[in-house]
């Protein structure tokens, strides 16, 4: 397996006037800390308005500041929201070129639709078409990165007349592409679009499972029809993050804040009443209680989502369940609620020392063996993708007519 960090920018109240350019520089010195240490990729999120929860609305100026500081971690969008009204397509391809220029070929481009009402409903995007937003931006923005000149595009959602889409990526023929995944259901979605599936729902192993089996099911079979023009089979799974050599300051660093993350995030997803700029979720949601008192509600022994804080043997334990079950990549969230930049930086030391050797070794041969099965259905997956398309060769940009103006009321004006 390989082993990636996920962001969301944190940042539960009360605030000070620093709080966001602390947690950004903080975040930056992490990704840094985990280039040297070995770790295979850093995702950040978009999302916008999320108080408390998420202070990660701009990933793209994240990234590329990312890009500078490090030399050989991937840098992925988890995820870039599709629908035309929050990102119009074309700027989307312009900033993915740019960053994969940028970061010397290193972008990963995962891709969504958004899911909550406060983002959706700000920028008027109707939320029962939302998925179909998503399907027809992605074709498009996978067509800018191959077609020169892109050839154009009058859709429902995206109309876009011929025009050279620059600069191109470095990745030829794009970047690997990602759909965001919450469900069982959201796998066999990406495999029918050969998308590599970022699922972020916390999944027990037995479960994961099933999901990735359903996943690469669908890649093998002629319902794979490719949205870009080559196919990613991946799955990346999420755990939180606290590793350290005594199990019971695991606990006491980690619990209560990835607590804050799993309860913040289901109070955006639907059962909250959010008030914009009166969010009082670390109050409301535990974060302030006795983090001893939190402990007593876990379990001894823990599971799930939260089977990634304790000492470097238990949590290898949990990734070969996890590795067994054919998950290729693991999501850490190392930064939730109030988790102090020191604690999360000597977690990171402690999992690249003494956790990920193990499966660094394994890796190789094993995705070897999976990309050589896989290459006949990638390549009939690849032969059902409709081909790049052509510009009209009679296409001409028409210069708009303009009101004629004397030469002294220009000056004037």
């Amino acid at each position: 397996m390989r082993f990636g960090l996920f962001y969301e920018l944190q940042l539960p109240r009360p605030w000070q006037p620093d709080s966001e350019l602390r947690i950004v520089h903080e975040t930056l010195e992490q990704i840094e800390l985990a280039d040297r240490l070995g770790f295979d990729y850093a995702w950040a999120v978009e999302h916008h308005f999320l108080e408390e929860y998420s202070h990660c609305s701009a990933p793209e100026i994240l990234l590329s500041a990312a890009s500078q500081r490090t030399q050989r971690i991937r840098l992925g969008h988890g995820i870039t929201v599709l629908p035309p009204g929050i990102n119009p397509t074309a700027r989307v391809a312009e900033r993915i070129g740019m960053l994969d220029l940028m970061s010397n070929g290193r972008v990963e481009f995962g891709t969504g639709e958004s899911s909550t009402e406060v983002e959706l409903g700000a920028f008027g995007v109707d939320f029962s078409t939302k998925r179909a937003q998503w399907r027809e931006a992605i074709d498009v923005v996978t067509r800018m990165f191959v077609e020169e000149p892109f050839a154009g595009h009058e859709g429902t959602y995206v109309h876009m007349p011929p025009r050279n889409v620059v600069p191109k990526p470095l990745q030829k023929p794009h970047p690997p592409l990602w759909a965001a995944c919450s469900k069982r259901e959201s796998l066999s979605h990406a495999a029918r679009h050969g998308l590599g599936a970022l699922t972020f729902s916390f999944v027990a192993p037995e479960e994961a499972r099933k999901w990735v089996g359903d996943y690469y099911a669908t890649i093998e079979s002629e319902e794979c029809v490719p949205a870009g023009f080559s196919v990613n089979p991946q799955v990346a799974m999420t755990l939180y993050l606290m590793c350290d050599e005594d199990e019971a300051t695991a606990r006491e660093r980690g619990l209560a804040d990835h607590r804050f993350f799993a309860r913040s995030l289901a109070y955006y997803w639907g059962l909250g009443a959010h008030v914009p700029g009166k969010s009082t979720l670390a109050r409301d949601l535990g974060l302030d209680e006795p983090k001893d008192v939190v402990n007593r509600e876990f379990p001894r022994v823990l599971e799930g989502a939260y089977s990634g804080i304790g000492t470097p043997e238990q949590i290898k334990k949990t990734l070969r369940e996890y590795e067994a079950a054919g998950v290729d990549q693991i999501l850490l969230v190392a930064q939730s609620g109030r988790i102090k930049h020191e604690h999360i930086c000597a977690s990171m030391e402690l999992f690249a020392r003494e956790v990920m050797p193990e499966f660094a070794e394994r890796h190789e041969s094993k995705e070897l063996a999976k990309m050589q099965r896989l290459a006949p259905a990638i390549e009939a997956a690849l032969a059902r993708r409709p081909p790049a398309r052509r510009m009209d060769p009679e296409y001409r940009v028409r210069r708009t007519a303009m009101p004629s103006v004397s030469p002294r009321s220009a000056a004037k004006s």
